[in-house]
């Protein structure tokens, strides 16, 4: 039976091309180490690609179903105060819409970082959930860094070091 996609997955499909490659398990361990330190994750080593153009229509999307609201609510008051009052305003809310964009735009390249993160990790690690391994398959990959591993020889050093 087919999971149900949420919301935030479908637009995350919506504004990225993913790669249909297989993510490397070096590029996928350099990469959960990135995300656990709190850092952009490289999207060459995950295989994805920002569409800006259709970002911008779903932030647009976004922004147009808070404002309407928040302007028809507050129209009658605006029109009766200071012209000036209302001209700072809509500069003030026009900034935080561009500000803003840089946000979506972070937030959603970590969303789809960790998405892709967790769907390659099921194919090396099926046996050893994300949640539970991330950290400690972070440190055994930090050691084999230490101890040059080979690249060939990297899954089976991590095998060997969680059946410790």
């Amino acid at each position: 039976m087919p999971k149900k996609r949420t919301f935030k997955e479908k637009i995350l499909d919506y504004i990225y091309i993913t790669s249909k490659q297989p993510i490397l398990l070096r590029d996928l361990l350099i990469a959960n180490r990135q995300y656990n330190e709190g850092m952009h994750v490289d999207p060459a080593k995950l295989g994805f690609r920002l569409r800006l153009t259709r970002a911008y229509l779903v932030y647009l999307g976004l922004v147009l179903s808070i404002i309407v609201p928040i302007s028809l609510l507050t129209h009658k008051t605006l029109a009766k105060i200071d012209s000036h009052v209302s001209i700072l305003g809509a500069m003030a809310i026009t900034a935080a819409i561009f500000i803003g964009f840089n946000f979506f735009r972070s937030r959603m390249r970590d969303s789809i970082s960790l998405l892709l993160i967790k769907r390659s990790w099921k194919l090396h690690f099926p046996l050893f959930p994300y949640e539970d391994y991330s950290k400690k398959i972070e440190e055994i990959f930090e050691k084999s860094l230490k101890d040059e591993v080979s690249k060939r020889d990297l899954e089976r050093y991590i095998l060997d070091n969680l059946s410790e």
